[in-house]
């Protein structure tokens, strides 16, 4: 019975790994159709989300399931509540992805990203792709230094955001009420994608620890306990 029981856990992280690898392949699509106003490739990024919404839905039906009739305890309880919280921060990133792909195909087919930005806008999305890249690996390996590594992007794209509102809100800023509204929803979408991704990472974290508030020192032994454990079993 227990080993059903840890193969339902282990199918739960294998789900979340799935997801988050179809959230990778939505953000990339997505700040492509963006860049190049694509207009095809925006559909598919729409059309596409479903498939990550029903996976998160039958990832919490079975969650639920498990919760319902093995009663988990300690670190299985975590697993289960942790692999909930994940799967709802996956789905948002998705639906992230898939507003800016909205606003690709509603500019198309003029380019949506507004006249000065383009710079900003492509490094955004190539870094809210290797976040999304890192985060899958995260969730496939357990590996904290991973977590760490989200954190820093994160904090270049919060830099990237901040410099996109700089720009429409100074006095040399010449472009028109639509360029500006597409220009803050879309630095916004890209930042809350990165802002959702730490939030998946500090959920790792938490089954680590054990702790949701846990600070830099508490990863860094977390890490170090790791790697050990890692080298006890290369001894074995």
């Amino acid at each position: 019975m227990r080993e059903v029981f840890h193969q339902s856990l282990e199918d739960l992280q294998s789900r979340l790994v799935e997801i988050a690898d179809l959230v990778t392949v939505s953000i990339d699509k997505a700040t492509r159709a963006f860049a190049t106003s694509d207009v095809a490739l925006a559909e598919e990024v729409i059309a596409d989300d479903a498939k990550i919404d029903e996976l998160a839905v039958a990832l919490d039906e079975q969650a639920i399931e498990i919760l319902a009739r093995q009663q988990p305890v300690a670190r299985d309880l975590r697993i289960v509540v942790s692999a909930l919280r994940v799967s709802a921060s996956l789905e948002r990133m998705g639906d992230m992805s898939e507003h800016i792909a909205q606003l690709a195909r509603l500019r198309f087919p003029e380019r949506a990203i507004p006249k000065g930005l383009k710079g900003t806008f492509t490094k955004m999305g190539e870094l809210d792709v290797e976040i999304s890249r890192t985060l899958s690996e995260l969730l496939r390996t357990q590996d904290l230094r991973l977590a760490d590594t989200i954190r820093n992007t994160d904090d270049d794209i919060d830099e990237l955001h901040a410099s996109v509102f700089e720009k429409v809100l100074s006095d040399n800023w010449k472009g028109e009420a639509t360029a500006t509204v597409d220009a803050t929803l879309a630095s916004r979408y890209h930042e809350r994608f990165a802002d959702h991704a730490v939030a998946v990472a500090k959920k790792v974290v938490y089954l680590a620890t054990g702790d949701w508030h846990v600070e830099e020192e508490d990863i860094a032994l977390a890490i170090e306990q790791q790697e050990l454990e890692q080298q006890d079993l290369g001894h074995a």
